[in-house]
């Protein structure tokens, strides 16, 4: 509606009868405000508009999605709406494919559209219908070659890489998604390997709002453990602006300052993220991650059975050249064995000889002293003769002072019943228990008095 035709029908309005002047200046309805609005707007910004910002509370509703576009100002913070329908998005998405770009929270954009007031809310928003891939990934250059720097500066971007990998790291720490297919790709090229590997998974999200928190927790949990060999961080491919998740300064840091040597594999094959700058060993994909593991344990492996045949090359060579000192030394024992043999032979003849002659002469001299001993006891029964009868005599005499003799004669022997020898009646009581032994037995007998 034209401007006059609005004051034609704000003067064809009812009258009432108090007084107002209203200096001749048109009054609008709500809705005829909001197209008024409208018909400036498209006036103004007929072919459209550029307008940046980063993208806050992108939300999907059926097939339409809203945003808002935010910017730090000096006066705080300015908002636009906007609003990125169904046919604008199927328009652009080869665009942002081909630049593997993902509208999310946090991007900064620069997009075109249409200014529009919507008149059910009383918002003004833009209705976007193109956009720059080139501004947000300048932008998102910018943002990494500043962490980069930072990390430089701080003196953590080669920090991670003078870690030394164990000589077969079979021990590793893995922060990934259970439910993507990085880690199931990750987990079957290790099981095939058919190696000792013990896999310790920390479940983390690797994209979204959560994503940064929840990998830099992740990395370094793993990384206070002592007892793995490397920690490994994967996710599968995606939009660069997904990885951008691994540009961010928190998740360079944790990697940075690992006491363990920490290995990338993200899924890209041309886009290099921070976390691939700062860690030890950056591989493309997580299966060539898992793959780089394998062939760290496959040389170790390799590097053992060669060093085990150099010792054992080693070993058979000291082992002959032994065989062979005890050979020589064998040989020139037994030489000197049958020599020493031979001498000892000698000198046993030697002695032989001698012990037979001195024997002879022994056995002589022996001989001369029993023949002179065999006359001396031929001539002793003279000499003996008198002590013979004397020993007769003295013989005789204890003969007849035997008890036995004695008793024969008519004595005989009383003693007490203990064994004691009665010489005396004094030594006797009335009572007292005596045994008399006679030539040819004995008898007991009680002692009734005795008489001094």
């Amino acid at each position: 509606m034209s401007a006059s035709a609005m004051s034609a029908a704000a003067m064809s309005q009812v009258s009432f009868d108090f007084e107002f002047d209203d200096g001749g200046e048109p009054t609008y309805s709500v809705g005829e405000l909001a197209e008024a609005i409208n018909g400036t707007l498209r006036r103004r910004f007929s072919d459209g508009l550029w307008v940046r910002g980063e993208i806050q509370g992108w939300s999907v509703r059926g097939p339409h999605a809203y945003f808002r576009l935010v910017e730090e100002t000096d006066q705080g913070k300015a908002v636009v709406n906007v609003q990125f329908f169904a046919p604008a998005q199927a328009r652009l998405k080869p665009l942002l494919m081909k630049n593997r770009l993902r509208l999310a929270d946090g991007l900064k954009v620069r997009i075109f559209g249409h200014l529009d007031y919507f008149a059910p809310s009383g918002q003004l928003g833009v209705k976007m219908s193109g956009i720059d891939p080139r501004f947000t990934l300048g932008e998102m250059a910018l943002q990494r070659d500043d962490v980069v720097r930072r990390l430089v500066a701080s003196g953590l971007y080669d920090r991670n890489r003078s870690r030394l990998v164990p000589p077969a790291p079979l021990r590793v720490g893995v922060v990934a998604s259970r439910a993507s297919a990085a880690w199931a790709d990750f987990l079957h090229e290790i099981e095939r390997s058919a190696l000792a590997f013990q896999v310790r998974l920390v479940d983390v999200r690797v994209q979204g709002e959560w994503a940064v928190t929840e990998v830099t927790a992740a990395i370094r949990t793993l990384s206070r453990h002592r007892d793995l060999d490397v920690v490994v961080v994967i996710r599968g491919g995606g939009s660069r602006t997904e990885l951008a998740t691994f540009d961010h300064e928190a998740i360079a840091t944790a990697i940075a300052t690992s006491p363990i040597p920490v290995f990338t594999g993200l899924g890209h094959e041309i886009d290099r993220a921070v976390a691939d700058e700062v860690a030890h060993s950056a591989l493309k994909t997580p299966t060539a991650c898992a793959a780089a593991l394998v062939e760290h344990v496959q040389l170790f492996q390799q590097r053992t059975e060669l060093a085990w045949a150099a010792l054992e090359r080693r070993a058979d060579r000291a082992l002959a050249s032994a065989s062979a000192d005890v050979a020589d030394l064998a040989h020139g024992i037994r030489h000197r064995v049958v020599a020493a043999v031979d001498r000892a032979d000698e000198r046993l003849a030697q002695r032989g000889h001698r012990v037979g002659v001195g024997a002879t002469r022994v056995v002589d001299r022996a001989e001369v002293r029993l023949a002179a001993a065999a006359a001396a006891l031929r001539r002793t029964p003279q000499r003996l003769d008198p002590e013979v009868r004397h020993l007769d005599a003295v013989a005789q005499r204890v003969r007849l002072l035997d008890p036995v003799h004695t008793m024969a004669r008519g004595w005989s022997i009383t003693r007490t019943a203990d064994g004691r020898t009665v010489r005396d009646a004094s030594q006797l009581q009335a009572g007292d228990q005596l045994v008399t032994t006679f030539a040819n037995g004995t008898a007991r007998s009680r002692v009734e008095e005795t008489h001094s």
